[in-house]
């Protein structure tokens, strides 16, 4: 049985499995590489004036994740202390627990401490404890508000100086309301941290 020939113009045929030099692009360049100038290639794809990319721009790269949990928590202490007091004057003024308030207050408590701190999963934990004393401290403000509006005491002596005494109206004023809207605040505020940092 004899071997078959192969077809003329192979550019195999002389048995040692690559094509002539002539053919090679890379004969001239020992074990095979690209010539030193780069792509043998370059000169099949297309250029644009100017040296453009001729396939577009590469996206941008992605911003940097938000990392300080101590920026993170001050911004969540400084959101706490606000909203607290912006708590107090509301419940002062319309003389009622309102649940949209909490609300608001932990989640601006969260989302302050997200946007500034970052992803840290320790932000959220803090944002929520924070928030629940903002709620708690707002309705103490609110009480307060409350005796200087109806019986024309300062707000600094009930606050400051009679704390104790603003302590205990909150203790017999408290219903079962006052404790969901103590929850509230902690749900919204951990809930603001992780769509901040988001």
């Amino acid at each position: 049985m004899s071997q078959p020939v192969p077809p003329p113009g192979n550019p195999y045929a002389d048995g040692a499995g690559q094509p002539p030099a002539g053919q090679n692009p890379y004969a001239q360049n020992p074990g095979g590489q690209a010539p030193a100038g780069g792509n043998p290639f370059a000169q099949n794809v297309p250029q644009q004036p100017g040296g453009q990319n001729p396939f577009g721009a590469y996206p941008p790269a992605p911003a940097p994740r938000r990392n300080n949990v101590g920026l993170g928590i001050l911004a969540a202490v400084v959101a706490a202390l606000v909203t607290a007091g912006v708590y107090g004057a509301i419940l002062g003024g319309v003389e009622t627990q309102i649940g949209w308030a909490a609300v608001g207050v932990g989640f601006a408590v969260g989302f302050a401490a997200g946007k500034v701190g970052g992803s840290n999963p320790v932000l959220p934990i803090v944002s929520a404890l924070l928030s629940l004393g903002a709620v708690y401290l707002g309705q103490l403000v609110g009480i307060a508000v409350f005796l200087t509006k109806d019986y024309g005491v300062s707000f600094t002596d009930v606050f400051f100086k009679d704390f104790g005494a603003l302590m205990d109206l909150w203790s017999e004023a408290k219903e079962p309301l006052t404790f969901l809207f103590l929850a509230l605040g902690p749900v919204a505020a951990f809930s603001g941290a992780k769509k901040a940092a988001a």
